[in-house]
């Protein structure tokens, strides 16, 4: 049987409104027992209407319990000689229990599949003519003697109710997955944005320790009597320092950003001594800029070296440029090199692409290109906050 799986405290928050309503009815009922006897419909009663405030747990099996508690009901007290009071259409059940019936069958239209809604709902409808059928020698006997009611007029009433109950639950349903659906797309737009963010990580943070491994590894080729070894087991170092920290990324979702002291300055001058090219560098910071900001600062810088180490021959310099004013932090790296004919590595054409993303989630502007006569020119803004 389906379950909605609410539990208590849920359920509570979720029917309060029905029971306030059907525990009112129910009191504002007692006040119209004629006889000692209709007080026994009391029980029968509550038993209804809390099937109907449970109903979302198990909307199938309430729907069962409900149409059982009802011919139940009208059998004692046809036994007993009385009927319900006040009967809400001819004969049968009163308002309460109409009520929790209509509830129902509206709880089992939002949640259930479609041939449980079907049944359960003739179930119910049958347990309810059924009362209408086991009331109406008592009432008659007592009240109406040889009067017989209209049947067209009960029709239309009945019909009414129906189309109440199944028509609220029709609306719910339509919430339920209309906000299911906003759901899905929120949670489709989190992991996306997460795999993007650490697909810029991969590729600007290990494929630049895994191309200076490349570099070293052609000069080693190249000139056999350079030792490159060194220089290779310290990239390679930096690549697993680098995979470690994506890996904690994503068990506890800490930052992934990479370490960036108190000093920008510090940190920029250390990747290019890092890259081991002809950096000429230049700062103007008459701003304070957030560690965030510097680490998104740093991984700019980190992937125009990585691209001209990898795209760019007879490189004679790299204008690294970085200043601060008005609350905007730009950056400039331009190098003079020619393009090669086969980059070291490949390309996987991301290099650009991640550095774009990361640039305008910032809410800042990029741009690249080439420049005359040679090289290429990266510039950004950053607004600081």
């Amino acid at each position: 049987m389906e379950s909605t799986d609410l539990n208590w405290r849920l359920l509570a928050k979720r029917q309060w409104p029905l029971a306030l309503s059907l525990t009112g009815i129910v009191i504002a009922e007692t006040g119209s027992i004629t006889t000692d006897l209709g007080w026994w419909q009391v029980p029968g009663v509550l038993v209804v209407c809390a099937i109907a405030v449970l109903a979302p747990r198990r909307p199938f099996d309430a729907a069962l319990a409900l149409a059982f508690a009802v011919v139940c009901t009208a059998l004692y007290l046809r036994f007993l000689g009385v009927a319900f009071e006040p009967h809400f259409f001819v004969s049968g059940v009163n308002i309460s229990v109409t009520g929790a019936a209509m509830a129902t069958i509206a709880i089992l239209v939002r949640e259930g599949s479609s041939w449980r809604v079907v049944a359960g709902t003739l179930l119910v409808i049958a347990a309810v003519i059924t009362a209408e059928v086991l009331g109406w020698p008592v009432v008659s006997a007592t009240e109406y003697r040889e009067w017989r009611p209209d049947p067209t007029s009960y029709l239309f009433g009945a019909t009414i109710m129906l189309v109440l109950a199944v028509g609220t639950g029709l609306y719910f349903r339509a919430r339920d997955n209309e906000r299911a659906s906003q759901l899905a797309a929120s949670v489709a737009a989190a992991q996306n944005a997460e795999r993007m963010a650490l697909a810029r990580e991969l590729h600007d943070v290990v494929a630049h320790y895994v191309t200076a491994i490349v570099v070293h590894a052609q000069a080693g080729q190249v000139n056999r009597e350079v030792d490159v070894l060194p220089s290779i087991a310290a990239s390679g170092a930096e690549a697993l320092t680098a995979m470690r920290r994506l890996v904690g990324t994503m068990r506890d979702g800490t930052s992934t950003g990479p370490a960036a002291s108190s000093s920008l300055e510090d940190d920029v001058r250390a990747l290019a001594e890092e890259s081991e090219l002809p950096v000429r560098l230049s700062f103007d910071l008459r701003d304070a800029v957030p560690q965030e900001l510097a680490r998104s600062v740093l991984r700019l810088v980190q992937e125009s070296l990585t691209n001209t180490r990898k795209h760019a021959a007879a490189v004679s310099s790299v204008d690294v440029e970085l200043s601060s004013g008005d609350g905007v932090l730009r950056l400039g790296v331009a190098d003079d090199g020619v393009a090669s004919g086969v980059p070291v590595g490949g390309s996987g054409g991301y290099g650009i692409v991640g550095m774009r993303e990361r640039v305008e989630l910032l809410g800042g502007t990029f741009s690249a290109g080439r420049r005359e006569p040679t090289g290429w020119t990266v510039r950004a803004e950053l607004p600081i906050s």
